[in-house]
């Protein structure tokens, strides 16, 4: 079976820092997307950082854009969300998500179905 775990949430404070995890298991890992989402209270869900892990590259919203940075370990099939400076609107439950067999660049947008979905974690920021 396909899943995805995420850790690393918490409280911080605003000005601060958190770094998130998701580790993946069952599938290839290394040929695909992840991408991690948010969903702030009240909201809909949004797509925060993308990136391949095959290493074509990155996208993040304009929001978070200069403070988080999406990375992954494909040895230790985990994608990571390093989030710095952060602003208490940055408050949500924050979802990573994967689509494997994903082979060429261009192709890891916040627009693209992400089949697997881990079961979120919550950052709050006071």
């Amino acid at each position: 079976d396909v899943q995805l775990v995420e850790s690393g949430g918490g409280s911080a404070l605003a000005g601060g820092s958190v770094r998130l995890s998701c580790t993946g298991s069952g599938y290839s890992f290394a040929n695909g997307c992840v991408a991690w989402f948010r969903q702030r209270l009240g909201k809909a869900r949004e797509a925060v950082a993308t990136m391949s892990t095959r290493g074509y590259g990155t996208w993040y919203d304009d929001s978070v854009r200069g403070r988080f940075t999406i990375s992954h370990d494909n040895g230790r099939r985990t994608a990571y969300l390093q989030m710095n400076t952060l602003m208490p609107e940055d408050t949500a439950m924050y979802y990573c998500a994967a689509e494997p067999n994903v082979w060429f660049a261009g192709q890891c947008s916040a627009q693209r179905e992400y089949s697997y979905w881990g079961q979120g974690t919550q950052v709050t920021v006071s």
